[in-house]
């Protein structure tokens, strides 16, 4: 619940309480769906009480002005300080987060670590929280896009699927609208949960999601079909990518022959189950090439391919562009 502090004056105490502030600190190329979610939270929440129970700052490198992903420009109030041990830092990414994180913010976040700030990392910044070792031993989350990319950099963090997660003094969400998720955790903490469904009431916010919720729509709800049969195909395959399963198996594994499986992907989703496969681990090849600094060879092997001919023919073949042109323009555009 809220802290208070006495203030005495001649008529005798008087309570008001103490604001906690919110530090968000702002990447370039950021997600504004993220933070602005996380901030409006908070101003609705100050609302239900006579005085501010919350307060905020923007925070960035340089301390004068960030761009977001969208383009638009925001003024900071402050640069890279020392903080208050009682602030939360609110780290915002987005875009483009492994060329985006310099050496100062990973050295200030060790140091404000250090001294006991808690810190939430929203979007794509727990990829900065893990390039700082802040998240060594503890679970954690991050934007389903950036998920095949983050557990090949950090193998030793237990990386989950949940909307947000919160482990001692680290905080992760999932991107999106999950940062609302995670501020109306931490106002229920606060404050009680009236003020938390008053919040998201506020926000038209029907659904307030938990630490036990995950973040990607259900194989059924993506696909547009609800076939269990297929769905659960479709759940081993996103589950072998490394080492694909061979259709006979798969059919087995769901009680059906080879030749009902692929009968029921032509009527479904149109293409044959080694070819809904193949889609699947050139996705993730895709993801790889372009948010790791993994080799050719080494993305090929990770996406079940023992060739890398066999893999440039295949991926050409989807994207029409070879993967060593796709890992240069890529370079090239984080170069800009």
């Amino acid at each position: 619940m809220t802290d208070f502090q006495n203030l005495k004056d001649s008529n005798g105490p008087q309570v008001r309480p103490v604001a906690k502030r919110f530090v968000f600190v702002l990447v370039n190329n950021f997600t504004l769906l993220s933070f602005a979610g996380a901030l409006d939270a908070l101003r609705i929440a100050n609302r239900q009480f006579s005085a501010p129970v919350y307060e905020w700052v923007l925070c960035g490198e340089g301390g004068q002005t960030i761009t977001c992903s969208a383009g638009i420009e925001f003024s900071l109030d402050m640069d890279l300080d020392e903080l208050r041990r009682d602030d939360t830092i609110m780290l915002c990414g987005g875009l483009n987060v492994q060329a985006n994180t310099s050496k100062k913010l990973l050295g200030w976040l060790r140091r404000e670590a250090r001294r006991g700030v808690d810190i939430a990392a929203l979007c794509t910044a727990p990829y900065i929280l893990a390039r700082a070792g802040l998240l060594d031993g503890k679970r954690a989350t991050i934007h389903w896009k950036n998920h095949d990319s983050f557990i090949e950099d950090f193998q030793d963090i237990e990386l989950t699927k949940s909307v947000f997660v919160i482990d001692g003094k680290r905080m992760t969400t999932a991107g999106g609208t999950s940062s609302i998720d995670l501020m109306l955790k931490l106002i229920a903490q606060d404050h009680g949960e009236d003020i938390a469904n008053i919040v998201a009431d506020q926000q038209i916010y029907t659904s307030i999601r938990t630490d036990q919720d995950t973040q990607r729509l259900s194989v059924p709800a993506r696909i547009g079909v609800r076939h269990p049969k297929l769905s659960a195909v479709i759940q081993m395959m996103e589950a072998n990518i490394e080492e694909p399963i061979s259709p006979s198996i798969l059919a087995r594994d769901v009680a059906m022959s080879t030749r009902q499986l692929e009968r029921l992907f032509r009527r479904y989703l149109n293409r044959s189950p080694k070819r809904y496969y193949m889609e699947l681990r050139l996705a993730k090849a895709r993801n790889l090439l372009m948010q790791t600094d993994m080799s050719v060879i080494n993305v090929a092997l990770a996406c079940g391919f023992t060739s890398p001919s066999h893999f440039s023919k295949c991926y050409r073949g989807h994207y029409n562009i070879t993967p060593y042109r796709e890992r240069g323009s890529q370079a090239a555009t984080k170069g800009t």
